[in-house]
């Protein structure tokens, strides 16, 4: 099994990442959840999202508290929540930022493995706003092997209708952008 903790702000689409990674994983025949963890946040405070995707059935029904990913939508949060609290050693930190891995690993005082693409670059030239949730699911799927980059299309469909080929391809741009650092 592997388990993923998203941080993101309210209104940038972390939930809706977890809700598609989750149906691509069920339909690839293995069994997931995604589910979010806020408050009454508003627009723009801190969130965050889980996914468990498995082979087996899951059996656990708490919250994810040291995940095997993390995944950062907005770098603006590095600093203001601890992103890496509870990772697993051997886990993988995947960030959404155009700053080298370096600069993370100095600001994080994080020595494991680190995955960057700029997101929100690719989204603001593929969908023509800075809203980088699906683009991310791209870099996640190539960071964790989860679930093949096949399986996403058909819910991405169906939640984005006539924007979905552009989410596609902002995904897929991603997937292939994604620099890895160990």
């Amino acid at each position: 099994m592997i388990e993923i903790r998203w941080h993101g702000r309210g209104g940038q689409g972390a939930v809706t990442s977890v809700e598609i990674l989750a149906l691509a994983a069920i339909a690839e025949g293995k069994y997931a959840q995604g589910f979010p963890s806020f408050g009454p946040e508003r627009r723009g405070a801190p969130v965050m999202a889980f996914n468990r995707v498995a082979d087996l059935p899951i059996k656990i029904r708490s919250g994810i508290y040291e995940p095997d990913v993390v995944v950062v939508l907005d770098p603006s949060l590095i600093g203001l929540v601890n992103v890496i609290e509870g990772l697993k050693e051997k886990g993988i930190l995947v960030v959404n930022t155009s700053k080298p891995a370096d600069y993370l690993r100095k600001q994080l005082n994080y020595k494991g493995r680190i995955a960057t693409v700029d997101a929100t670059a690719i989204a603001r030239e593929e969908l023509g706003v800075p809203i980088a949730n699906t683009t991310m699911i791209g870099a996640v799927i190539k960071a964790t092997d989860a679930i093949s980059l096949d399986s996403i299309s058909e819910p991405i469909e169906e939640r984005f209708g006539r924007l979905a080929e552009r989410n596609i391809k902002a995904l897929k741009r991603a997937y292939q952008s994604v620099k890895f650092f160990d």
